[in-house]
């Protein structure tokens, strides 16, 4: 992140106080005065900022508040484990009801000591941060790299900042808040990053390393032999991360907040998503490094998406930013299918569909809904949310001024809670799935952004309603000045999952001046797709299935 005090803005009028003040100086553990702070900025009345010396600063998550948050794309409801309440979290940065608030970090590091969420932002209006860096000492995340390989055998170095210890059952990797066995999942797992020895950029899905191990033994300190009959397989150099999937912390958390900015933060490691926003109003994103420490023993940052955008309003910018490492996509933004359980007369019953996504209503009085066929997945009619209850965790009574084409089964789509999306300027590597992956309806502007490495799809425009039920439909989207380099699958998929075409979902879609070193495009159920002026270093691959597209060359 970089150090730079920024010279003082309207926004940032005084008074300013010197995080010092409240206790909180480098060197120390900072946890309870942080929160002591952060509480008490609460009760300013008029805009302020706090300044932080630039230094190290340490914060112990077990002193940490704990509060339960429902966190979109997260640990499902089946995926607790025995002795877990489910949603309790907490926060290195708790800020909660602040207003017109500027938090300069001026160059700070903060060293999160055992498993939180590093920053969440909750009912927030107005607030700035800028310029720190978070990362999480010795982390359940663990390389694994390949320095022997023989016929039977493999041996393997584990990163030198990982800590290990004995068991009656083997091995486990130990630190703070975690036990986790070295063969934890070793059947199961199937989300497993492996990184070419001979690529440092090329990130992949695959199973644990461990799978058919028949034998494991300590050769010597952090250097370990399985015997194998598959050991073929391993490749010298090739590195495997191991992690638990399940995203119960994450790194920033913005619910039900506006005009929230982030600019130049850094995140070295997180245990889930790396930013998730939702049920926000307009937010600026720009000089973020979500990526491993330079200096660091591991080539992943975050166990899942780098940023996830849900049920967003208004302008959300994302800029002049580096993403490296990402479990998961580096960017989502997608709202929700709700499907309707029930209906009378003008009141209908909504119902969050899929586990991971739940316990919040960003549906608001005012909103205008529309009725999408699950199958189809194209619109019918509008109405106009005049009261919206949440029922429970899962359901939302919303009363309409006309339920229009409304039907049991059938989904909806809140069509103003869609923002306009920009993203320009970033650069894009080890991305284990897709770069982007897009269902917003709102102007989407993406340019000049460098996507090095994405194992699949370098940009995904999608819509479902019977899976993760992510909606919905794009209708102006611009992909222009881009820089698309290794990519095995497509440089844009226009794919909705549709079970039966009846019409376009997709259109106006601009795919132009930009630089493709493989271009290959899947489009499906769209309309109004124009696709020139590109510099294609080979040609183009085209598959188009019930689609209108123009096509350019050159």
């Amino acid at each position: 992140a970089t150090t730079e005090i920024y010279t003082l803005s309207l926004h940032d009028a005084l008074p300013i106080f010197e995080a010092k003040a409240f206790g909180i100086c480098p060197g120390i553990e900072i946890a309870e005065a942080l929160t002591k702070m952060l509480k008490q900025l609460k009760t300013e009345e008029q805009p302020c900022t706090v300044v932080f010396e630039k230094g190290i600063y340490y914060i112990s998550a077990e002193k940490l508040p704990v509060r339960k948050m429902y966190v979109t794309n997260t640990v499902g409801d089946n995926e607790w484990r025995p002795g877990e309440a489910p949603h309790e979290n907490r926060a290195g940065f708790l800020l909660e009801g602040l207003r017109q608030v500027t938090l300069e970090g001026n160059g700070a590091e903060f060293i999160l000591l055992g498993q939180a969420t590093n920053i969440a932002l909750l009912n927030c209006t107005d607030v700035v941060i800028r310029n720190l860096r978070i990362t999480s000492f010795q982390p359940d995340m663990h390389e694994l790299t390949v320095v022997k390989t023989g016929p039977f055998y493999a041996d393997f170095q584990l990163d030198a900042e990982s800590q290990y210890t004995k068991t009656q059952k083997g091995y486990c990797f130990i630190g703070e808040g975690y036990c986790t066995e070295f063969l934890d999942s070793r059947t199961t797992a199937h989300w497993i990053g492996k990184i070419n020895g001979k690529d440092l950029g090329n990130l992949k899905r695959t199973g644990h390393p461990f799978c058919s191990a028949v034998r494991m033994r300590e050769q010597k300190d952090h250097l370990f032999r399985i015997y194998d009959p598959a050991a073929l397989r391993f490749k010298k150099g090739d590195r495997y991360e191991l992690f638990d999937v399940r995203r119960k912390y994450n790194g920033i958390f913005i619910d039900q907040c506006q005009h929230i900015r982030l600019d130049g933060i850094e995140q070295n490691f997180n245990y889930g998503l790396a930013l998730v926003a939702q049920n926000s109003d307009t937010l600026t994103f720009s000089n973020l490094r979500f990526a491993p420490r330079k200096e660091g023993p591991r080539l992943m940052a975050s166990v899942a998406d780098f940023i996830q955008i849900c049920m967003c309003r208004g302008q959300v910018t994302i800029r002049d930013s580096i993403f490296e490492g990402a479990g998961d996509d580096c960017l989502n933004a997608h709202g929700i299918h709700f499907k309707i359980v029930k209906k009378e007369g003008n009141t209908i019953t909504v119902r969050f569909m899929h586990p991971q996504s739940h316990g919040f209503n960003p549906l608001r009085i005012g909103d205008r809904i529309t009725y999408v066929d699950p199958d189809t997945l194209l619109c019918s009619g509008e109405s106009e949310i005049l009261s919206s209850e949440q029922i429970d965790e899962y359901q939302i009574l919303l009363h309409l001024n006309g339920p229009a084409k409304a039907e049991c089964g059938a989904v909806i789509e809140d069509i103003d809670a869609a923002p306009d999306l920009t993203f320009e300027g970033n650069r894009l590597d080890r991305i284990i799935t897709r770069g982007l992956l897009l269902t917003i309806r709102g102007r989407v502007r993406i340019r000049n952004n460098q996507f090095i490495h994405t194992t699949m799809n370098n940009i995904l425009i999608s819509d479902d309603a019977k899976s993760w039920y992510e909606s919905g439909c794009v209708r102006d989207v611009v992909i222009e000045k881009n820089e698309f380099l290794a990519c095995p699958e497509h440089t844009v998929s226009i794919k909705p999952e549709n079970k039966r075409h009846a019409g376009a979902v997709h259109s106006g879609i601009v795919i132009r001046n930009n630089t493709i070193l493989t271009p290959s495009y899947q489009i499906k159920s769209a309309d109004r797709v124009a696709i020139y002026k590109n510099n294609n270093h080979r040609a183009a691959k085209m598959k188009i299935t019930n689609s209108s597209v123009s096509e350019q060359k050159g």
